[in-house]
């Protein structure tokens, strides 16, 4: 990368907290920019500084409301690089849609890919993203992707309150590779509730497969909006003889009838990130830990074109 290029680091309005964050890790002020609504509901953006021949992060998560935040990253993009801005990269800390990954019935779209599509056309160089729903994701864009993963943000926090016998839980067989990361992180045994949904909202849990009896357990999952499949998995663990449960996701979603779903659960609490902003910590359940330095240092080493593998490791 030419580091004579201006870095730029601007954000939309899903997630300003975190974008603040991220630019004063980086010690470099939070890029301007006109974002309004027209009367009819139209989005506007504009660029209130020079970005000419510079290299610009885009912070923006999909995240609620979804399809306006879409596209509201999708208008940034344009405008940068309709602005002549040499790199553009966006950054979406939670990429919605990814559940979407795969024809799983008849006469259904591939929705993920859509929107690797939409990002792709609208003049994105490349994307950094974290905790993908679904891994294979990457493969739906035809520009880099660097994919971040949560743990290292939240294996340190759980190191510190937990002590003895830790077994780590996955949620169902797809997040058996995920629970399996954090498992030889934390020292962990392993084990595998197993999940059959119902409907969109409604999840049981029948089946475990591992020793959970008088020990701490960690669900470990990528998001949550219902606390469906936390809370039934919880319950199936309690009910194994778990001496207490803990749950670890990078995005949490949770609407009004997931946290009411949490707080009569057995889980003592629920660990995430700011990857999306959480507004209710469900009178101290959810316990919130920021992204912003290790997003930051993704940034920086992009910058620089240097390697991010390293932040991978914890």
């Amino acid at each position: 990368m030419d580091l004579s290029r201006e870095l730029f680091v601007f954000s939309g309005s899903a997630n300003m907290r975190l974008a603040e964050e991220i630019a004063l890790k980086l010690n470099v002020p939070l890029g301007m920019v006109e974002n309004r609504r027209f009367p009819d509901g139209e989005i506007f953006i504009k660029f209130c500084q020079n970005i000419r021949n510079s290299d610009i992060f885009l912070i923006q998560p999909i995240s609620h409301p979804i399809n306006e935040s879409l596209m509201e990253l999708l208008i940034m993009i344009d405008a940068a690089r309709r602005a002549s801005a040499a790199r553009i990269t966006a950054v979406i800390p939670y990429f919605a849609y990814a559940r979407q990954d795969r024809k799983d019935q008849p006469r259904v779209p591939i929705t993920a890919k859509l929107v690797a599509n939409l990002i792709t056309v609208a003049g994105a160089s490349r994307v950094l993203t974290m905790d993908l729903h679904a891994q294979q994701i990457q493969g739906f864009f035809d520009i880099p992707v660097d994919h971040l993963y949560g743990s290292p943000v939240i294996v340190p926090y759980v190191k510190e309150f937990t002590g003895g016998k830790l077994v780590v839980v996955a949620t169902d067989s797809g997040g058996v590779k995920m629970a399996h990361a954090y498992a030889d992180m934390l020292g962990a045994g392993l084990a595998v509730v197993a999940k059959r949904r119902l409907d969109a909202t409604s999840v049981e849990s029948s089946h475990l497969v591992g020793e959970v009896k008088g020990r701490v357990c960690i669900l470990a999952d990528d998001m949550t909006t219902t606390a469906g499949t936390l809370v039934a998995g919880a319950r199936l663990l309690k009910s194994s003889g778990a001496k207490e449960v803990f749950a670890v996701v990078t995005h949490c979603l949770l609407n009004a009838d997931g946290r009411k779903r949490l707080i009569d659960s057995p889980i003592s609490r629920l660990i995430t990130t700011n990857a999306v902003p959480v507004e209710d910590d469900c009178g101290g359940r959810i316990k919130v830990l920021s992204i912003a330095n290790i997003m930051a240092k993704a940034i920086r080493y992009i910058h620089e074109g240097a390697s991010v593998s390293s932040l991978f490791k914890v």
